[in-house]
């Protein structure tokens, strides 16, 4: 599909009705039975996870934390994307993955932002919704008093093939095109990038 002309918008999750947060992570696929809880759990709890429970795990958070887990965007007042972004200290597993050894940054650096997860709805794929989404996460994070902001996204030159699917972390010219920069390479396929926040 040719690239959007219409602006979409984003905002904090923590303003969008909640259906329409189940609308972009739908019924199908793994956001739908992810609700964002991946980093956040331990492989004990991971194993007997479901959208049974990791949806009400997503809409209390949405509810207690402030800022809130991540931003929405729509598309002519159509939800259709999802960023998640919050204080790294918060993604449990992230902590223990070997991409995040990679990072300059202390793990338990509440001002270090992470980017983990980008979902954007079947439909409104190749239209900048991923782009407009990774803008309004660092705003999001600027906000929130983050310092700087880290992703992990996948390197499509490093690999063979890449499913739409495991570009949920993200592509590094996504990144790249909002400044970030490469600090490591803890996988050939998978970078930290980082921005620095200023102050």
């Amino acid at each position: 599909m040719p690239a959007t002309t219409a602006p979409v918008t984003i905002i904090s999750v923590a303003d969008a009705p909640w259906h329409d947060v189940q609308t972009v992570f739908g019924t199908r696929g793994d956001p739908s039975s992810c609700w964002c809880q991946y980093f956040k759990m331990d492989n004990s709890e991971w194993k007997t996870a479901s959208r049974e429970t990791c949806e009400p795990l997503l809409r209390q958070q949405v509810r207690e934390l402030d800022p809130a887990p991540g931003v929405l965007a729509y598309l002519d007042g159509e939800p259709v994307g999802w960023c998640a972004v919050e204080p790294r200290p918060a993604y449990r597993r992230l902590s223990r993955m070997r991409v995040l050894s990679g990072s300059p940054e202390d793990p338990d650096d509440a001002s270090v932002w992470a980017v983990t997860c980008f979902v954007v709805r079947v439909g409104f794929r190749r239209r900048g919704i991923g782009t407009a989404l990774l803008g309004g996460a660092v705003d999001h994070a600027r906000r929130g008093g983050a310092r700087v902001v880290e992703g992990y996204p996948v390197d499509p030159a490093e690999r063979q093939k890449v499913s739409s699917a495991e570009l949920y972390h993200g592509s590094v010219s996504l990144f790249a095109a909002h400044g970030f920069r490469e600090v490591s390479r803890p996988a050939p396929d998978r970078p930290v990038m980082q921005l620095h926040l200023s102050t």
